[in-house]
Formats: structure tokens, sequence, C-alpha cells
């Protein structure tokens, strides 16, 4: 036990102990003050053996290198649990649960220790045991993809699909809102699919600074599996709001202990290029 706390105060999360030469094969059972798993001295040397072959070094990873392979594994285990969901229902569930806060409960930051916005975290860090029941999902179908590339081909090539005569991206049924160039009052519909047990869902709305969030109807009641639709209303509360990104958030919360979150990003000018 002495060990395991030694390393947690050097900053361990977990740790592999291994047995020296005196010790040899015998593996007892023990309690441990962290994560822990006891290995033989032969397992043990192998170990070694391995840590001191290898050319890449045991530091921290991040960024894409690291989040693609998490959330594949993520989407895998949502598809063997639900067969039927199509891959937008499976990032809408992931992007929703999501938290935006760390491991210590705090905002998350920035690497030079500024906090963090949704440009830098996306939809947050994701919850596999609550993404496997978001509650609601916001869907997309092979024609919701069509209509969004028609918007570059303006010859509509995608038969025997009949391109619509207008399409706005604002309207693409995405589980976040971006609006890059608020000029004045403009409205954008979603929809939600309930994947889950009737419920009741009530809207709760973080508006960006400088910017009113209107959603109607406040409440979206389902009685069974099925979609709802509603409207976001956005709109500069004074002259010169939000000329950079303001950040926010809509949650759909049934109180029973889904929160279907998505983050919402406005810009009234055109606010400088994401690096």
């Amino acid at each position: 036990m002495d060990k395991g706390h030694q390393a947690a105060l050097a900053g361990a999360v977990g740790m592999i102990l291994a047995n020296d030469e005196a010790d040899g094969n015998k593996v007892v059972a023990d309690l441990h003050v962290l994560p822990a798993s006891h290995v033989n001295y032969k397992d043990g040397l192998a170990l070694y053996a391995y840590i001191n072959s290898t050319k890449i070094p045991y530091i921290p990873l991040q960024g894409t290198s690291m989040s693609c392979p998490h959330v594949s594994g993520v989407a895998g285990l949502l598809k063997t649990l639900h067969p039927d969901w199509s891959p937008a229902a499976i990032r809408s569930a992931i992007m929703t649960t999501a938290r935006t806060r760390g491991n210590t409960a705090n905002p998350m930051q920035t690497e030079s220790s500024t906090k963090a916005t949704p440009f830098n975290y996306g939809a947050g860090h994701i919850r596999p045991n609550r993404a496997q029941d978001p509650g609601l999902v916001y869907d997309l179908n092979s024609n919701d993809y069509l209509g969004f590339l028609s918007m570059t081909d303006p010859q509509c090539s995608y038969r025997p699909y009949e391109c619509p005569e207008s399409v706005s991206l604002l309207n693409f049924n995405y589980p976040s809102i971006a609006v890059p160039r608020l000029a004045h009052a403009i409205t954008l519909t979603r929809k939600l699919k309930n994947v889950g047990e009737p419920g009741r869902y009530a809207a709760r709305v973080t508006e960006p600074y400088g910017i009113s969030v209107i959603v109607d109807p406040k409440v979206l009641v389902f009685d069974k599996i099925g979609d709802e639709s509603f409207t976001v209303t956005l709109e500069a509360k004074w002259p010169g709001a939000a000329k950079d990104y303001e950040f926010g958030h809509l949650i759909w919360a049934d109180g029973k202990g889904h929160y279907v979150r998505s983050p919402i990003a406005v810009a009234t000018a055109a606010a400088a290029p994401l690096k």
C-alpha cells in the first residue's frame, strides 16, 4: 500500500507493481490506494525489457492523434448497442452527452492556461456511459446530406434525388449551432429524435454574450420514439455586440438524467479565421 501511496504523491493515476527477484512468482491479493496491477518477477522483467527497447517515450499524447482512436472505439461500442442508429445519431449521442469541465470540475483550459472555448474542445470530453443513453439525438439521412452537397452543385447531379430550390447550411441538423456573420435576426430549425423512453424535455439556454436566443417551443413532449422540430432565433442585443465569436449552449433536459447539450457560437462580424 505504501508503494501506491508514493506513486499517488508523484501524480500517478495507476501503477504496475512488479515483484523483485526475492518475491519471485508470488502474487497476492492486496489493498491499493489507486488502480493497480500486480505482476510476478518474470513478467516484470519482460515489461522492463519492452519499456527499455521502445524508442517512443511514455509521455502524455493529445490532439486528434489520440482523440480519433478513442472516439472511434466509442462509436463502435454504440453501434454494437444500437445497430439501428445512423452515423449521425451516434455522433450526436457522443457530442450532446460530453462535458465541458475537466477532471477537477473546473472549466477546461488551453495549453497557455487560458479558458478554453468550443473551438478548442469541440463538444467536450466524451462520456461513453452517457452516450449509450442520450435520450434524444439530432439525426440525418441521405437526403439531408444530398441537400447539403447540392449547395456546391448547381446542376444537381445526384439523380434520382431532386435538389430543393433553396438550402441553408444553418438548418443542417447538426448537434451544434454556429453563425459567423449575424447581420440581423435569423431563425434556424433543428429536429430531435427520441431514442429512449417517452418523456418531456424543457429547453435551457446559456446565451452568448450580447446575443438573444429564443427557443420555440420551449418544451418538447415525446409520447413514443419519434421526431419533434423546434426553432432557434438569434439576434444581437445591441449594435456592435459579438464582433468576435461569443459562446453559449442549449440543453434539453427531462429531469430524469438526460441532458442533450449543443454548443452555440455566434459572431456579428467577420471573425478572425480559426487556427
